[in-house]
């Protein structure tokens, strides 16, 4: 499959970062006794390329899409789900509208592939606050018949979400998602791309029980065997993925080019970053991932990716809620880097090079 994606320059000056490292080293404060802040005000410093970089404007977005996938039993929920949950967003009464209000987020909502018309009964042209409609299709297609997209169905997912990301003000982008079946299509793109088995990429998703995890493993095994070829990252983004993942591609791999800081949620943002990652690997440079979800296979993923994520919180919720809870932990770091003061500036005697200890 060919289309046309932003390509990434490799954004790392070792000079800039040993100059970045000094200033954190330096603080007031023992060395490296801020722990993860410190390492995430470093990459968020060679991200902006800011000695006192400033998050400006942050921008949650949330992708929507069904899955024809859900017709074989792989949710708890019904499909009706994702576009009520999308009212829900827009009504501002999810954890991640609450989540975006505390911390001065803004919030957009895309319909990617939602099996509902969001602008029914509204005149022509009229546009609802926080919507964006950019729909592929009513869903994707049921991938135990067929591929869950086609090939310019795929392309026209990734082309919207770089679109998106071009019209948004800020330089940070947090990844949200919402859509029924979800996990069962990042599980499947994580055992692809990452070569291991359903099994230990499956987990109860929306809730399901035990018997019920093991059913849908099995459903997702057949459709991993029906779609043997798909071995390229849009091949099996396509056999496998919704259009709401296809569209988060896009829009992750034009976040990173633009460099802006990518705050990426749980499992199915985890899966779509996955994707950008075996398409052009500098994206994890752009990445800060939020928390480790409880979902199964996300710690897998951020194993096979090589990153480690700020928050363990136990969190499975998705919409984009655990980068929202990180957030305030990303501004934290970048006042550490600009505000805090060093040993020299304010007076502070540094630590004995040659340390006693008494008796």
């Amino acid at each position: 499959m060919n289309t046309s994606l932003p390509t990434l320059a490799d954004i790392r000056n070792p000079a800039f970062t040993q100059l970045l490292q000094h200033k954190i080293d330096y603080k007031t404060k023992p060395l490296g006794s801020l722990g993860r802040i410190e390492s995430a005000a470093l990459q968020l410093g060679e991200i902006l390329g800011s000695e006192s970089p400033v998050l400006v404007d942050p921008q949650m977005v949330v992708f929507a899409g069904d899955h024809g996938l859900t017709a074989r039993g792989i949710s708890a929920f019904p499909s009706d789900v994702s576009w009520q949950m999308v009212e829900n967003f827009l009504a501002g009464g999810a954890a991640v509208s609450v989540l975006a209000r505390q911390n001065n987020i803004s919030l957009t909502v895309v319909d990617c592939g939602v099996n509902h018309d969001f602008l029914a009964g509204l005149p022509e042209g009229t546009q609802r606050a926080g919507l964006l409609v950019r729909k592929v299709a009513n869903g994707t297609a049921d991938a135990s018949k067929q591929m869950a997209m086609t090939a310019e169905q795929c392309q026209q997912a990734l082309g919207n979400g770089q679109d998106i990301v071009k019209g948004l003000p800020g330089n940070a982008l947090l990844l949200g998602e919402m859509g029924i079946g979800n996990t069962s299509a990042a599980s499947m793109l994580l055992a692809r791309l990452a070569g291991l088995d359903i099994e230990v990429c499956t987990g109860a998703g929306t809730g399901l029980d035990a018997p019920a995890v093991q059913r849908k493993t099995a459903v997702l095994r057949e459709v991993l065997a029906l779609h043997a070829d798909a071995t390229a990252p849009l091949d099996a983004l396509a056999a496998f993925g919704g259009f709401e993942i296809a569209t988060m591609v896009g829009a992750v791999l034009q976040a990173a080019h633009e460099r802006r800081v990518v705050v990426v949620d749980g499992f199915i943002a985890t899966s779509a970053v996955l994707v950008a990652h075996a398409l052009q690997p500098l994206v994890l440079q752009r990445c800060v991932f939020a928390h480790r979800s409880g979902e199964r296979g996300h710690e897998f993923m951020l194993q096979h990716l090589g990153v480690q994520a700020l928050l363990d919180l136990g969190l499975r919720l998705g919409e984009g809620s655990g980068a929202a809870l990180a957030w305030p932990l990303l501004v934290s770091g970048c006042a550490i880097l600009r505000e805090m003061a060093s040993f020299e500036a304010a007076g502070v005697s540094e630590k004995s090079e040659t340390a006693t200890s008494t008796v």
